[in-house]
Formats: structure tokens, C-alpha cells, sequence
């Protein structure tokens, strides 16, 4: 469960009893038994869990989803539509237990609620976004990346969670060819074979040929040749403001752009309700709903599930294709 002062509770309380989803997985659920009762409220849904507090067995395999009942957040405590101390602590505890559960190999994949980033940073100070606190859950140190998925189409990213005017300094080939590994790596792991990755520029008009800034021509192609020479079906670099719509048509399955809004804003304009954020290149896939916390809806009960279905769905998927081919290679 994600952050307890927005639609979270609302979200997890709806997805436990989406049937065709439930079905396809057994969850196991950390979180405040209360809260989730409040989203239940909310949602006008009554999921049917079988509940357990912290540190006792996990029930044998059943047809009811695993409720751990941290008891982490009283609900006489709950600001709706406030970031809070209470409500970040609340947040990371059960993203930690989540992420260690999976961790210990008890899980194949985790999926969150929407967290609420200034109320993270209230409770764990060091938090510069998801992918920092799953390294320190789990003292995880390879390559990670957060993805943007739409559908059929995905958004890879060379630099993120960074200041603008730091992002030019921080393209280079060695960061593309790592960014172009790690995204042909998790496509093929949702099913992509060969995953075609297009990549955009940084520059308006991708340079328009050194006119307006040569990042493309001595750095951004090199890596795309680098790429090419390593088996990968890449292309570019093109401008950023037109390779969307050439993927929105179907000709390539992934943008890497070279910093976050880049694609951010293309993805989210393309279909905002449905876009997935998956947390890639860590042993196990994260996934979660693209959109925030919506304060201004919590405990009104019209919550969107179009994203949430979307990320529990590839959560789900990337999980059992990983079985399946962890199966097959045995």
C-alpha cells in the first residue's frame, strides 16, 4: 500500500477484487489492516483477505490474498490530502517489507500503490526517488532504471531524477549504451524480441545537423553505432518533439530520450489513466500506476483503476515469463 493520504487505500482495496487479475497471482499485501478497511470504504468494494501480523507464518497457498497487517498508521492520525510524516513512514515501511519479502525470494514481483515523494523524503531523508530506496532495501548496486509504459509502447530514460540544467553534462555515450542495455534487456523481459528502441535527441530538431548543438553528432550517434554493433535494433537520434508519433504508429516499441520530462510529458499526453511506471534492471520487476496520489480526490472514491490494472497486469506478466524461462533454462 502506497501513501495512506491519497487514493492509495482507495486503489488497493479495489484491485484485491478485480477477478480476472486475482486469479492470475497470489498476493501478498503489506499494510495497515485499517487503512486498507477506509479504502474498502471508500471504494465501495469488501476484498476478502486472510489476515497476519508482522512476524508470523505465511499461510499456506490459498485462494485469499495475504494481508500483512504492519499496524503502521492509526487511522485517527490520517491528514487526507496532505503529505505527512506519519504517512511517508507508513509508505516506506511497507515498501521495504514488500521489497524484502521479494528479495528473500518469496515473491516474483512487486507492485505499489502511489507514493507521495515529499512525504517519502519526511520519513527516510536520503530519498531521491524509488530506485535509491529499493538499492538501500535491499543493498542492490547494478544498473536500474524507472520505465514509462503505454500499452504496446515504452519510455526508456538516460538521466532523470536530476536538475535541468544539469542534464547535458550527464549524456554521454558510456550513460546511452548503459541506458540502451538495460532497456533491451527489460523489453525482451515483457516479451519484446528484438525490442526496436528508437532515440531522441537533446537538441531542437536533433541538432539540426550542428546547428542548434552537436550532442547528437559526437555523442548521442556514436552510442546508437555502439548499440547497433551489439546486436541491438536501435535507430537515431531523431527530434524529440516528432519520434513519439512515430512510435505511437507503430514503428518502434521504445524512445529512450535523454531526460525525464522529455518523455514524460509525450507518454502522459498520449494516455495519462493508463500509463504504467516499471522499476527495471533490479532482480525482481516493480511496478506502479504513472500517475501521484491525487490528493484532491482522497476518500471520494472516484479513483481512476485504469493504471493501477495496467501496472499490477505487467507485474504479473513479467513475472510469470520469468518463471517460465527461469523453468526452461533448468
Amino acid at each position: 500500500m502506497g501513501d495512506p493520504s491519497g487514493i492509495s487505500p482507495e486503489l488497493t482495496a479495489r484491485i484485491l477484487v478485480e477477478a480476472d487479475l486475482r486469479s492470475a497471482a497470489r498476493y501478498v499485501v503489506f499494510g495497515d489492516k485499517r487503512l486498507l478497511d477506509l479504502g474498502a470504504k471508500d471504494g465501495n468494494v469488501d476484498p476478502d483477505v486472510s489476515v497476519i501480523r508482522k512476524g508470523e507464518p505465511m499461510p499456506a497457498a490459498g485462494s485469499k490474498p495475504v494481508f500483512v497487517d504492519l499496524a503502521n498508521h492509526d487511522p485517527a492520525d490520517l491528514q487526507r490530502g496532505k503529505a505527512t510524516l506519519a504517512g511517508g513512514t507508513a509508505a516506506t515501511d511497507n515498501f521495504r517489507h514488500a521489497l524484502q519479502f521479494a528479495a528473500s525470494g518469496q515473491a516474483d514481483a512487486v507492485f505499489f500503490t502511489p507514493f507521495n515523494k515529499a512525504a517519502m523524503r519526511f520519513a527516510y531523508p536520503g530519498y531521491d526517488d524509488e530506485i535509491r530506496f529499493v538499492r538501500d532495501a535491499i543493498g542492490f548496486e547494478g544498473p536500474a532504471s524507472e520505465f514509462n509504459v503505454l500499452d504496446k509502447l515504452w519510455n526508456a530514460r538516460v538521466t532523470s531524477h536530476i536538475p535541468l540544467s544539469e542534464v547535458a553534462a550527464n549524456i554521454t555515450q558510456e550513460r546511452i549504451l548503459r541506458a540502451l542495455t538495460l532497456a533491451d534487456a527489460n523489453l525482451r523481459a515483457a516479451g519484446f524480441n528484438p525490442p526496436r528502441i528508437a532515440v531522441a535527441g537533446i537538441n531542437p530538431h536533433a541538432g539540426d545537423g550542428g546547428n542548434f548543438g552537436r550532442d547528437e553528432i559526437d555523442t548521442i550517434e556514436p552510442a546508437v553505432q555502439a548499440a547497433k554493433a551489439k546486436g541491438f535494433t536501435v535507430e537515431g537520434p531523431f527530434p524529440s518533439d516528432t519520434v513519439f508519433l512515430r512510435a505511437k504508429n507503430g514503428d518502434f516499441d521504445a524512445v529512450l530520450t535523454m531526460y525525464h520530462d522529455q518523455g514524460q510529458i509525450a507518454m502522459k499526453l498520449i494516455g495519462f489513466d493508463r500509463g504504467v511506471t516499471l522499476i527495471g534492471g533490479f532482480p525482481f520487476p516493480i511496478c506502479t500506476p504513472a500517475h501521484g496520489t491525487a490528493y484532491e480526490i482522497a476518500g471520494k472514491g472516484i479513483a481512476n483503476l485504469g493504471a493501477t490494472r495496467a501496472a499490477l497486469s505487467l507485474a504479473i506478466k513479467m513475472a510469470q515469463d520469468g518463471k517460465a524461462k527461469a523453468k526452461a533454462a533448468a
